[in-house]
């Protein structure tokens, strides 16, 4: 006997506002959304108070990942996995500058939206206008990150929107060239380990060279997201195995929910590893700050 998901069309379903592009089909959404997370509190609130150092969201600011066959994929940054490691941090006591490539506003996957969960939707409201009107990463790279930067971490979330721009940015090289130089911290999950890729730009080999990340599996954007409409076509490139051509070390080829800390860059490897990987987030940037005290 079928369930009411197996019903469901696997077919990407038209997105009206575009030529030839496609959000995920419903069968897809019914195995990768849920109206709410696993998120069951903050261990940190209000733990950081002096307001002196915040935290740089670098978010995606396009809508379309162009694939093989020539559709677009109609994408965005994953909504819980930007605003629940985001609820974290704040509840924390750490305010969030968002910043994207260009200034444009972010674009987000809100088919992904769970609109039962009270943590992510007061983020999100809360996060809105900066979402709306962003900074211009080149502006932040120019102005805000010298000597005296309030910014004690980079957080770059995920979706697959992640992977345009980004990883050529040289805003965004610009931004790991310093939270590297800086003993800074990096925060990215699922696809926004992406953006890494820019730090190798102009270099001869990556400095995240022999770090251990988790990142979205390859073997889903090359199998089962095509297989159940998640994807309309191919993607160009993969994630995971540019990384690993940069000497980065993958640790995962599944999608558990894993989340890892290397030196200072702090990995996740899906929307499962959201919640997980806003606690470790919040927790080590209120060590952090204690112990700079």
């Amino acid at each position: 006997m079928s369930t009411a998901a197996d019903d469901l069309s696997r077919d990407p379903t038209p997105d009206p506002a575009e030529d030839n592009a496609y959000f995920p089909s419903p069968y897809s959404l019914s195995q990768y959304t849920s109206p709410k997370t696993d998120f069951d509190g903050v261990q940190h609130k209000g733990a950081y108070t002096q307001g002196k150092w915040k935290v740089l969201m670098i978010a995606a600011a396009e809508r379309y990942v162009l694939v093989e066959n020539g559709k677009m994929f109609s994408t965005g940054n994953h909504p819980v996995e930007m605003l629940l490691p985001a609820h974290h941090l704040m509840e924390a006591g750490f305010d969030i500058d968002v910043a994207t490539v260009g200034g444009y506003p972010a674009k987000l996957e809100l088919w992904a939206l769970p609109q039962e969960d009270e943590a992510v939707l007061a983020t999100y409201e809360a996060l809105k206008p900066k979402l709306k009107q962003p900074k211009d990463l080149s502006d932040v790279v120019a102005d805000d990150l010298g000597e005296g930067s309030p910014y004690i971490a980079v957080f770059i979330p995920g979706g697959h929107g992640a992977v345009v721009g980004l990883p050529t940015s040289e805003a965004v090289t610009g931004t790991l060239d310093w939270a590297l130089a800086n003993d800074k911290f990096v925060i990215t999950l699922c696809h926004g380990p992406a953006s890494l890729l820019a730090a190798a730009s102009g270099k001869e080999e990556s400095p995240f060279k022999g770090y251990s990340v988790c990142v979205f599996p390859d073997s889903l954007d090359e199998g089962p997201n095509l297989e159940i409409g998640y994807l309309p076509g191919p993607l160009p490139w993969l994630v995971a195995g540019l990384l690993k051509e940069q000497g980065l070390n993958v640790l995962n080829d599944d999608m558990t929910g894993k989340t890892h800390q290397d030196r200072k860059l702090l990995t996740g490897d899906s929307p499962l590893a959201s919640n997980s990987l806003g606690l470790l987030a919040a927790d080590v940037l209120v060590r952090a700050v204690r112990e700079a005290d």
